[in-house]
C-alpha cells in the first residue's frame, strides 16, 4: 500500500510541478535569472519533502509551491512595466571586454577570471580575445561576443606583427595572465623571456607585470592587454 501511495504522490508530484513549469513561461526554461534560479530550487525543494514522507498531506507542499509560483508570475508581470525592478531582480548585462580591451574591474566584480573567460569564448567558437569587439556577461550568466569586423581584423594584424614575429600550429597560446608569465607555452612557440621581453618594450611595456594578459595565435600576432 505504501509503495502504490508513494507512486500516486509521484506521479502526481511530477504533474503538479511540470504545470507550474509551464505556468511560469517558456523564459524559465531558455535562462535562469538568480531570482528564476531560487524559485525553481525551491520548489525543486519542496517536492522533494512531499515525496519523502508520505504521512504530509500533499496541500503542504502544493500550497507552498503554487505561492512560490504566483509570487514569480507577480514579479514578472511588474518588471515589464518597470526597468528599475527588472534590473533588481534580474539584475544587468556586464562589459567583459569593450572596444578590444579587458575590462578587468568589471571580471573582478564578478569574480570572473581569465579561465572563465576563455572557457566561455571557446563555447561562442571564438579562439582568440584579439578577435573580439565586445563580450558582454548577461544576467543569465551566459556570455556574448560580438567579433571584430574582418577588414578590422586583417588590418590590425599587419600592424601588429612585427619582422620577427613567429608563426606556430595550433590555438591562440597565453604568454602572460594576471602578470605572470607562462614558461611552458613560451616553450611551445620556442622563445624565451628575453624574446618576450623585447616584444613588449616595443609595444611600451617595461615589466611583465604591467601586463594582464597578452597572447599569440598561430599566424604571430600577439595581443595585449594592460593593467589599469
Amino acid at each position: 500500500m505504501d509503495i502504490l501511495t508513494i507512486f500516486l504522490r509521484t506521479v502526481l508530484i511530477y504533474f503538479v510541478v511540470f504545470l507550474m513549469l509551464r505556468i511560469m513561461g517558456k523564459r524559465e526554461i531558455g535562462k535562469l535569472s538568480l531570482f528564476d534560479l531560487v524559485i525553481s530550487i525551491m520548489i525543486a525543494e519542496i517536492a522533494v519533502f512531499v515525496l519523502e514522507d508520505v504521512k504530509k498531506p500533499l496541500m503542504s507542499g502544493i500550497l507552498p509551491m503554487g505561492t512560490l509560483v504566483l509570487i514569480q508570475v507577480v514579479i514578472a508581470y511588474i518588471t515589464l512595466k518597470s526597468r528599475t525592478i527588472r534590473v533588481l531582480f534580474d539584475g544587468k548585462p556586464s562589459l567583459l571586454i569593450n572596444k578590444g580591451m579587458i575590462n578587468r574591474d568589471e571580471m573582478k566584480k564578478h569574480r570572473y577570471n581569465l579561465d572563465d573567460l576563455m572557457l566561455q569564448l571557446r563555447q561562442n567558437k571564438v579562439m582568440n580575445v584579439a578577435d573580439v569587439e565586445f563580450a558582454i556577461l548577461e544576467p543569465s550568466g551566459k556570455l556574448s561576443v560580438v567579433e571584430k569586423d574582418k577588414n578590422d581584423k586583417e588590418t590590425e594584424t599587419e600592424v601588429t606583427k612585427s619582422k620577427n614575429a613567429i608563426r606556430y600550429e595550433g590555438l591562440p597560446l597565453p604568454l602572460i595572465m594576471d602578470g605572470k608569465v607562462q614558461d611552458d607555452n613560451l616553450e611551445k612557440i620556442g622563445q624565451t623571456r628575453f624574446w618576450l621581453k623585447n616584444q613588449l618594450q616595443e609595444k611600451g611595456a617595461k615589466d611583465f607585470k604591467e601586463i594582464f594578459y597578452c597572447s599569440i595565435d598561430h599566424r604571430g600576432r600577439m595581443f595585449l592587454d594592460r593593467k589599469r
